[in-house]
């Protein structure tokens, strides 16, 4: 069986004041993160988290500590526990279906430092598969979320080159 790794690196250290509460909770939860005097470095030494485990009472009090609620974090917490119904104590916050680039750019919206966020990934596999390798990069500002694959450069590559009219790999 051949394992999949998404390592990734938030490349800006972000100032805890430019968070609330449960932009940092969730973002802890999703990356795993290190301090770095004032602001938190967040990273993924295999891969970002897309299933968030929390309990209500922590989810409820970091609600009610943020004072941004129309952020996207906001809306998706406060969306999934309704859903949860109000006898749930244990929240799983499937984030699959949103996005924490969204997470990351409103905290640059309201951010007096932070002018954008860039983020690098590195794709990686436990065996030589040929879909197993490559990366991204990500820039996250407070109007745009712009992100590329290694597959995307490589088809704007061909294009450029007039080679993506379907030619064969000269390998096979």
């Amino acid at each position: 069986m051949t394992d999949y790794f998404e390592q990734t690196v938030i490349q800006q250290s972000i100032p805890e004041t430019d968070m609330t509460p449960l932009e940092r909770l969730l973002l802890s939860r999703i990356f795993q993160s290190e301090r770095d005097g004032a602001a938190w470095y967040f990273f993924a030494e295999e891969n970002p988290c897309d299933m968030v485990h929390a309990t209500r009472v922590e989810l409820v009090e970091a609600l009610s500590s943020s004072r941004d609620s129309d952020s996207a974090a906001h809306r998706y917490v406060t969306e999934r526990l309704a859903a949860a119904g109000a006898q749930a104590e244990e929240i799983d916050l499937d984030l699959s279906v949103t996005s924490w680039e969204d997470f990351l750019q409103d905290i640059v919206k309201r951010s007096r430092t932070l002018v954008y966020i860039s983020v690098v990934a590195a794709f990686t596999c436990s065996r030589m598969r040929p879909d197993g390798f490559g990366g991204m990069a990500i820039l996250i500002t407070a109007d745009a979320i712009r992100g590329k694959s290694t597959s995307d450069l490589i088809a704007e590559f061909l294009s450029d080159a007039g080679l993506d009219g379907g030619g064969t790999d000269a390998c096979e």
